[in-house]
Order: structure tokens, then sequence, then C-alpha cells
């Protein structure tokens, strides 16, 4: 009888052990995406430069890009992820004449948090979701008007992004992944008036102005 007792114990130890993998199994998710970048910049007080133009704006080129994440489910449909993507982009100036000033790097890293829906072995899983960090436009190298090589050093600004896409099963461990992303990157604010309350007295308020990219992608994620 004490055998048939152990064998039982054993029996329903090992049952609970696998049901308890099988529902902790491929917490983690690996993805790589490619896809295209469009981007739009800002504008400013008109500047006459030395070509004798007046220009206005600044607005990174439309491109290619790909992006990397890595993320852990915290439950069957909630993932938190680390992402980082690099669009291959230049400068151009907007203003009485349009001029391609020099090639630079976008680079968005965020901290996410994406809601999945249906179940964790469905065929077909829509998600959505959003995360802070920051954006960092590299380092622009140009040719001065005089032939002359120069630099503009890169700067780094608080962005967020937000995504929505689907995932496709292929596998086991294997999802196709389309998606969209939108990193609306804070620039700067232009003064727009005075606001004035009998509390906190008058200041200028200021209309914000900010970089914005949309990336159409799609690739594979990989969970074990």
């Amino acid at each position: 009888m004490i055998f048939k007792r152990a064998f039982i114990g054993a029996a329903v130890l090992a049952a609970s052990a696998t049901a308890y993998a099988q529902d902790h199994d491929a917490r983690i998710e690996l993805s790589a995406q490619i896809g295209w970048t469009a981007s739009d910049g800002v504008t400013g007080s008109p500047v006459l430069a030395g070509d004798g133009n007046i220009y206005d704006s600044v607005n990174p080129r439309d491109a290619f890009s790909f992006s990397l994440s890595g993320g852990y489910y915290v439950t069957p449909n909630v993932m938190v992820e680390a992402m980082w993507d690099r669009q291959y982009s230049s400068l151009d100036l907007g203003g009485t004449n349009d001029r391609g000033l020099g090639s630079f790097n976008i680079d968005n890293v965020h901290a996410m948090i994406a809601y999945h829906f249906f179940d964790s072995n469905a065929a077909i899983r829509p998600y959505l979701g959003g995360g802070l960090g920051w954006t960092n436009y590299g380092t622009l190298d140009f040719t001065g008007n005089a032939g002359e090589g120069r630099a503009i050093d890169g700067e780094s600004r608080f962005s967020t992004k937000w995504e929505g896409g689907i995932k496709a099963a292929a596998g086991r461990n294997l999802a196709l992944r389309a998606g969209v992303t939108f990193t609306p990157t804070y620039v700067k604010s232009d003064a727009s008036g005075w606001w004035c309350d009998p509390f906190w007295g008058c200041y200028v308020t200021g209309d914000a102005q900010y970089s914005n990219q949309w990336e159409f992608g799609g690739g594979l994620s990989f969970r074990f």
C-alpha cells in the first residue's frame, strides 16, 4: 500500500510539474523586423544661409529601418520588452530652396509594455502597446559651401513609442510579425502668446513641435 501511495504521489507531482512547465513555457520572446519609416521634422525662424537662400525647416527623409526587441511575458497576454530601432536617414533643409544636407542615423530605445489578445496558443494574435524612452539623432557629416568637411554633433531627446500589429504562428516557437510603430519626439516649443490667471500671474505659452516617425515593418518572433 505504501508503494502504491508513493507511486500515485509521484505521478501527481510529475503531472503538476509538467502542467507548471507548460504554463510557464515560452515566456521569453526575441524579435527582428525590417521596414520603412516615414519621418517629419520641425520648422523654425528663417535663416539666411551662405548660399543666399533662406531656410526655415529641417526634415529627416523617409528611409529604410530595422528593429530588435526582447521581451518577457509576465502573464500569457502581457509582455514587457526593450526595443531598439534604427532609421538610416538624411537631413533636408527647406525654404526658398530645398537642399540635402547629409546622412545620419536616428536611433530609438524604449521600454515597452504590450497586451496580446486571444489565447497564447492562438494562430493569430493582435497586440497593442506603448512605452517610454529616448530618440538619438546621430552625428551629421556634411560638406560646407566652400567644400570643407563639417559635422553637427548628435543629440538625444525624450520620446514615447506606440505600437500595434499582429503575430501569426508559424511553428511551436516561431511567429511571423507585422505592425506599425509611432514615435513622437519632442524637439522644441515656439512662443504663441501670453496666459494670465489670478493665482499664477502671466506667463508665455508655447506650441510644442515634435519630430514624428511612423515605422511600417515585418519580421520574425522567436519564443522560448
